[in-house]
């Protein structure tokens, strides 16, 4: 008998595979940061409004004016990781910028303890010491792709990044209600109006190869990759939806390596793994199901 759960797993790990790439695509494209969100936003997001005219999912879509101002909140926050995480990619390195990215988990827990008053326990204190003492080991030790060691800035961006992010997954959660391919699609069309007075100081790429990288950031890396989440996301434990999530960063070390000669010094190895078990490790609390829908993740698109 077939396992209900084998296409779900390919398409998440599919799409985690594909995050693990991105650094690439943008470090390849030539653009700056803003011009590159800009592109991922603008052909992104018109492919997710197409998919969802044509999947009927407007029709009858009645947003509150709540959820309009969080979705739009939420867009900015989205938008905003990405440009403080692509500029990051040059000041450090794809592997190191995407691996202390992944402090993000550890971060939203932190902002449901201020904002929601939930519990923080001792095991989520002692996973983000650990987390915090990988960056610090990482920044100490890790190395850029000239060879030099990596610059703070680089570092402070890729943290930056993951707190905006944090707070877009904390805001995605107050509107499970929303078909997510509706809000990442609202979120996309925030971010290309918010992004284009920024083409005036760091314009699209002006040759043929530039473009087409930015071209297959906004389908492949947006659209499709949004289409495979979001398809397999409610159908997996989420056990197995943390753990193939390590699929982005692992596969970004090694593209990092592979395509860009990144040196991996052990202690940058060592902070890497710090990092990711710490973010990677199963927290005790009970999960809330009162208010959980089939199919929607709690979390903002990557």
């Amino acid at each position: 008998m077939k396992n209900p759960e084998s296409r779900p797993v390919l398409q998440w790990s599919a799409a985690m595979a594909l995050s693990g790439t991105i650094g690439a695509v943008v470090l390849e494209s030539g653009a700056a940061a803003p011009a590159v969100a800009f592109a991922r936003c603008l052909v992104g997001g018109v492919l997710l409004v197409v998919w969802s005219l044509a999947r009927g999912w407007f029709r009858d879509w009645r947003p509150t004016r709540r959820d309009l101002l969080l979705a739009v909140a939420g867009g900015l926050l989205l938008v905003g990781n990405w440009v403080l995480l692509f500029a990051s990619y040059s000041l450090s390195s794809i592997g190191v910028s995407t691996v202390v990215y992944h402090t993000q988990p550890l971060i939203l827990v932190g902002m449901a303890a201020v904002f929601l008053g939930e519990k923080v326990g001792r095991s989520h204190l002692t996973r983000a010491g650990v987390a915090f003492a990988g960056v610090v080991v990482i920044s100490l030790s890790a190395q850029g792709d000239d060879g030099q060691p990596v610059r703070f800035a680089g570092i402070a961006l890729a943290l930056g990044a993951a707190l905006l992010y944090a707070g877009a997954s904390f805001i995605a959660k107050q509107l499970k209600h929303i078909r997510p391919h509706l809000l990442a699609a609202v979120q996309l069309t925030v971010g290309a109006i918010v992004l284009a007075p920024a083409l005036i100081f760091t314009p699209l790429p002006s040759s043929a190869p530039g473009l087409l990288w930015l071209l297959l950031l906004g389908t492949v890396h947006t659209a499709v990759m949004y289409v495979l989440m979001y398809a397999s996301i409610g159908k997996l434990p989420t056990t197995t939806v943390a753990l193939l999530s390590y699929l982005y960063p692992v596969v970004a070390v090694v593209v990092d390596m592979l395509a860009f000669g990144h040196q991996l010094t052990w202690p940058e190895g060592l902070g890497m793994l710090a990092v990711l078990a710490a973010a990677l490790a199963p927290q005790r609390a009970k999960p809330d199901t009162r208010n959980a829908r089939p199919g929607v993740p709690s979390r903002a698109s990557r």
